[in-house]
C-alpha cells in the first residue's frame, strides 16, 4: 500500500475538500490510502471521517512566509519518518510551493500541484502569490487541474501546448443528487417552502463568491415575484456581513442562510434554480451537482464553459448586464420540467465511481517508480 498526503487548507466542508473525500471513500484504500496536511489549525468537518477511514491529519506550522524555515522542517520530519509516502499531493494554489519544495528537497518523486481556480484572489497576499506562482512548475513535476483553465492560468499555454498536464474532474456520487419529487415536496412543507420560488447558492461566504451581488439581484427579484426565496447554503468569514446586508436591504425575511449542512445533495431539491456569480472559479462542483439534480443554472461568465455539461446552463456577464436582465432571466424559469440529467453527467466523465478508479490506478502507477 502507497500512501499520498494532500496538502490543504483544512478539511472543512468547502468545494476542494469535498471533492477530495469522493475520491477517499471511493478508491481501494487497501491500496491507495490519503493523508492530510492540514496548514490550518481549525478543526474540519471531514476530520472525524478521515480518521475513521484510515487516513492521518498531520498539522502544519501554517504558509505564512515567517514560518518557512519551520514549515519545510516540520514536512522535512515528517516525509523522513513515514517513507511509505510516495506522493505529495498540494491543493494550495501559488502557495502550494511550500509543500513541493520540501516534497522535492526530499527526494519525493512524484510531486502533484493540483489547481483549482482561474485567478488568485486580490488582498495583502497577492504579490507573494504571483511570485510564488512562477516556480510552481520548477518544484512540481505533476500538473493538474480541475479544467483546462485553471491549469493554463498557473502553469501557462506550454503546459497545455505540450499536453504535459491533466484534467481531474470535480466527480461526485450521481444517484444522490438526481431528482427526486418525493423528496422535494418532503423538504418543501418541512422549510414552509410550497408555493414559493425557490432561489439557491451553495458557496463558502467569501469575497470571491460574490454574496453582495446575489443579494442586492434578489432585492430586484423580490419586487418582482414576492413570493421568491433565496436559500444560501454555507459558512465563512463573510456570514455575519451578509445577514446584516439582508437586514440593510430588508429582504432578510425571505433569505434562508443555513449554514453548512450534511445533506447538500437534497437541499438541492428543494430549489427551483441554481444561482452562482462567482468572481472567479476553477469548475465549480457545486455546479455539476446542481445540473445532476435538474436545475436551471444561471452562472456569470467569469466561470468557466467547461461547467456546462448540460442544456440547463446560461451564463450573464456581472458587468454588462444589469440587476434587471439578471432577475428577468431568472425569473423565466420559474415553470420548467424537472429531468432526470445523471447520464449526462456520467458521459461527461463526472461519475466519481468511474473516476476515482482511474486516480487510484494513476496512484499505483507512481508507487511504483
Amino acid at each position: 500500500m502507497i500512501r499520498v498526503l494532500h496538502s490543504v487548507s483544512n478539511m472543512d466542508r468547502a468545494g476542494i475538500e469535498t471533492m477530495i473525500m469522493n475520491y477517499y471513500r471511493h478508491i481501494d484504500r487497501t491500496k491507495v490510502q490519503f493523508d492530510f496536511l492540514a496548514n490550518k489549525s481549525i478543526k474540519g468537518a471531514y476530520d472525524e471521517e478521515i480518521k475513521s477511514l484510515g487516513g492521518r491529519i498531520f498539522l502544519s506550522p501554517g504558509l505564512n512566509p515567517v514560518k518557512w524555515f519551520k514549515y519545510q522542517k516540520m514536512v522535512k520530519d515528517l516525509l523522513d519518518s513515514n517513507p511509505e509516502i510516495k506522493v505529495v499531493h498540494s491543493h494550495n494554489g501559488a502557495f502550494s510551493l511550500q509543500a513541493q519544495l520540501a516534497a522535492k528537497k526530499n527526494g519525493i518523486k512524484n510531486r502533484i500541484t493540483h489547481v483549482h481556480g482561474t485567478k488568485i484572489d486580490f488582498n495583502l497576499k497577492l504579490p507573494l502569490k504571483l511570485v510564488y506562482k512562477t516556480q510552481l512548475k520548477k518544484v512540481s513535476n505533476n500538473y493538474w487541474g480541475c479544467g483546462t483553465e485553471a491549469i493554463k492560468y498557473y502553469f501557462g499555454n506550454k503546459i497545455i501546448s505540450s499536453g504535459n498536464y491533466r484534467v481531474i474532474h470535480n466527480a461526485i456520487e450521481t444517484q444522490k443528487f438526481v431528482y427526486n419529487s418525493e423528496k422535494r415536496t418532503e423538504l418543501r412543507k418541512k422549510y414552509n417552502l410550497e408555493n414559493k420560488f425557490v432561489i439557491g447558492n451553495v458557496a463558502r461566504f467569501m469575497k470571491q463568491k460574490n454574496h453582495t451581488f446575489t443579494l442586492d439581484l434578489f432585492k430586484v427579484i423580490l419586487q418582482k415575484e414576492p413570493n421568491a426565496v433565496l436559500m444560501l447554503l454555507g459558512d465563512g468569514e463573510l456570514l455575519e456581513a451578509m445577514k446584516q446586508r439582508a437586514r440593510e436591504l430588508q429582504i432578510k425575511k425571505s433569505v434562508m442562510f443555513l449554514g453548512n449542512v450534511s445533506n447538500v445533495n437534497e437541499m438541492y431539491q428543494a430549489m427551483d434554480l441554481f444561482l452562482l456569480p462567482s468572481l472567479f472559479e476553477g469548475l465549480p462542483v457545486v455546479g455539476i451537482e446542481a445540473q445532476t439534480a435538474g436545475l436551471k443554472c444561471i452562472f456569470s461568465n467569469t466561470i468557466t464553459d467547461e461547467v456546462k455539461v448540460t442544456d440547463n446552463v446560461e451564463f450573464l456577464d456581472l458587468k454588462k448586464d444589469s440587476l434587471e436582465k439578471w432577475a428577468d432571466t431568472i425569473l423565466n424559469y420559474k415553470e420548467y420540467e424537472r429531468k432526470n440529467a445523471e447520464q449526462e453527467i456520467i458521459d461527461a466523465g463526472y461519475s466519481i465511481e468511474v473516476e476515482a478508479k482511474k486516480l487510484q490506478e494513476i496512484y499505483e502507477k507512481m508507487g511504483e517508480q
